[in-house]
């Protein structure tokens, strides 16, 4: 699963001109369900919501979770952002999972973070839906199960994502204020 995580200021999503979705403080997720993906993911990626420290506390810019913070979650399914751009001008979105392995892995998802006792709001899955929100910072994040995965592997890149010999970007340490 991949996840684009904002902290918001509040957050709704409209279907059909109605909102079906609000919270307030809290985080916006749009989440993509991709091929291969497991209910280990969805567990995975709730965990990782409920337990990244993204919100403020006094001078410490990243120092509670959204649980401390008092917030809310509204999760909004989004195949788009599984989209491949890399080759072409035309997004591919061979990689997102079939509607029903996402529909039934994002509602594991919903779940997982509700049962935590998190106020979670939802759009409604396969909808054209409108999404509004106050991005607190702005704090973006994106999130995926397979870096999760990856990690457990011992770090070891895929060899589709080792970037080529002769990539000049510079991938060190970047620290945002403490």
């Amino acid at each position: 699963m991949i996840a684009v995580v904002q902290r918001v200021i509040e957050a709704s999503v409209k279907v059909g001109g109605q909102v079906v979705g609000r919270i307030d403080r809290g985080l916006v997720a749009l989440v993509a369900v991709q091929r291969g993906d497991t209910a280990e993911d969805a567990r995975w990626l709730a965990g990782k919501l409920l337990g990244l420290r993204m919100f403020r506390a006094d001078q410490k810019h990243f120092e509670l979770d959204v649980r401390q913070a008092g917030g809310g979650v509204l999760l909004v399914s989004n195949f788009t952002v599984a989209a491949q751009t890399r080759k072409g001008r035309r997004p591919s979105f061979d990689s997102a999972a079939p509607p029903e392995t996402g529909r039934e892995l994002f509602d594991a998802l919903v779940a997982a973070v509700a049962s935590a006792g998190v106020p979670t709001a939802t759009g409604r899955f396969g909808a054209d839906m409108q999404v509004s929100l106050t991005n607190d910072g702005p704090v973006t994040f994106i999130l995926e199960s397979r870096d999760a995965d990856q990690a457990q592997r011992g770090g070891q890149m895929a060899p589709e994502a080792t970037p080529p010999a002769n990539d000049t970007r510079d991938t060190g340490p970047h620290h945002g204020p403490a």
